[in-house]
């Protein structure tokens, strides 16, 4: 194919420049620290979540998992996949603490740290700040740390960016480590199904099968055409991924994108007044948790999903940020009373505030014009 002047022209990184990325992943966190923390439950299948017949899987044990069990199933499949699976309640205040020890330990190496989540981060060590000498023992090290320190495993992927180190990341879990060199990026992915690349979830999978492309190299294999023509604003990305590229740097002071809440409840709620109701205490939870944090928002969302599992969500959005509680609950009655009544139950209702201030969308894959990185540090 004829190269082009888009970002979708761009040759495999490979050469000087080129940065080192960890990402490190906790192995089945929330489980792992509830098997920690009650030695009678090492080497049982545990499921952190709500046991009702309502509830929904927030986390599962790698003995739970050789189950099918996985995080967002509803827990009533979970039991019906594994009967002996033991339930623990979310214990998030643990969880938090456990995530500030281990990003301590990141911090000692790098400040250029990218959190994800509570369990999982990227870090770009492209400076030697210790004289380690690889961007690979540096993984080690912090794995290492991680288990003295906190009695948990962590797997990590060593690789020139940010996609790449997450494949790898993924690799040899649990308690692994998998390192991509520069070079060896396109024929890493383009060997791996294509439901392992973040953001193709089952449904974009199923597609790309239709389509005749189950692998990497398949999807590398298909031309920008083609890829926009089935997938739009999705190809551009899809045809980097195929060939390893992502330029995004990682992001110490990435902001926070949304504040939120939900709640699943024990039955199906079909009433207007019903749901106002739950509004109300979602809101209150929601707010706090604005406030708490700082955060200036111009876009409310709401969020329903019914009993047969399917979502539906609604937003507003203003020129401006909210400018307090009361013009919150206005917007969020607004958008609930905008989809009454509704054409079945309802199973889950949630509120978001977004477009908060301070964010910014996801680099575009380029390096900013005048930027360099310095080949520091070998893998």
């Amino acid at each position: 194919m004829s190269a082009t002047h888009d970002a979708t022209a761009e040759p495999e990184e490979t050469g000087p420049g080129l940065r080192k990325i960890i990402h490190v992943d906790m192995d089945a966190f929330f489980a792992s620290v509830e098997q920690r923390d009650d030695p009678s439950l090492r080497g049982l299948p545990v499921a952190v979540g709500g046991a009702s017949a309502r509830g929904v899987v927030a986390a599962a044990s790698y003995e739970a998992r050789r189950y099918g069990v996985r995080s967002a199933m509803p827990s009533a499949r979970a039991v019906k996949l594994c009967p002996d699976l033991i339930f623990r309640k979310p214990r998030f205040d643990v969880y938090g603490a456990v995530s500030k020890q281990i990003r301590a330990v990141f911090l000692d190496y790098t400040p250029h740290v990218e959190p994800l989540s509570l369990d999982e981060a990227y870090l770009d060590v492209t400076e030697d700040l210790k004289g380690i000498g690889s961007a690979t023992r540096i993984a080690e090290l912090i794995r290492a740390r991680i288990k003295a320190e906190t009695q948990l495993t962590a797997s990590a992927g060593v690789s020139y960016n940010k996609f790449l180190a997450k494949l790898a990341s993924d690799q040899n879990k649990p308690d692994g480590l998998c390192v991509i060199r520069p070079g060896e990026g396109a024929a890493f992915v383009q060997s791996l199904p294509v439901s392992r690349f973040h953001g193709v979830g089952p449904r974009g999978a199923e597609k790309m099968a239709a389509l005749g492309i189950r692998t990497g190299a398949d999807l590398a294999g298909k031309d920008i055409r083609f890829l926009r023509e089935h997938f739009g604003s999705f190809a551009d990305y899809l045809y980097r991924a195929a060939r390893g590229i992502d330029l995004r740097r990682v992001r110490a002071d990435r902001p926070r994108k949304s504040v939120g809440g939900e709640r699943t409840f024990d039955r199906d709620i079909s009433t207007g007044h019903a749901l106002r109701d739950v509004l109300e205490r979602i809101i209150g939870i929601v707010w706090e948790r604005i406030e708490r944090s700082g955060a200036r928002g111009r876009t409310v969302t709401l969020k329903l999903k019914f009993a047969d599992f399917k979502p539906m969500t609604k937003a507003r959005s203003l020129a401006r940020p909210i400018e307090d509680k009361g013009e919150f609950v206005r917007l969020s009655r607004e958008l609930l009373d905008s989809v009454l009544p509704l054409p079945q139950p309802v199973r889950l209702m949630g509120l978001t505030l977004s477009a908060l201030e301070g964010e910014e969308d996801e680099a575009d894959g380029h390096l900013a014009p005048g930027e360099a990185v310095q080949e520091n540090l070998p893998f």
